[in-house]
């Protein structure tokens, strides 16, 4: 259902027992329902999907897409916000380690 950006990390995912169809631990080459629903755990969030049509080949992105719909609960989205704002401090790529003065700024976010 292109949940996954490739094959190997969908099935990476499979073996480990992070993907649940209808409250199931699945296989990869396990097929699909219209109305299944699709669990991946992605700590520190699970992400859910319910199958909405069936795909006969392998299309773009764009097109699988409209086949599945997320039905991921808001709280689970809303507690990955709340990780990212309190854990991490966004700094633009090459900028360098922080100042002084800005680490301080950091720590007093943090508090």
């Amino acid at each position: 259902m292109r949940i996954f950006k490739s094959r190997n990390l969908a099935s990476e995912f499979c073996k480990s027992g992070k993907v649940l169809i209808n409250e199931q631990a699945v296989k990869p080459s396990r097929s699909v329902n219209i109305g299944d629903i699709i669990q991946v755990r992605k700590p520190p969030v699970t992400y859910s999907y319910k199958v909405l049509g069936i795909i006969g080949k392998r299309v773009s992105a764009k097109i699988a897409v409209e086949h599945v719909e997320n039905i991921t609960p808001t709280e689970e989205i809303d507690r990955l916000k709340n990780i990212q704002k309190s854990a991490f401090i966004k700094r633009d790529r090459g900028a360098g380690r922080p100042t002084k003065k800005e680490r301080r700024d950091i720590d007093k976010l943090r508090e």
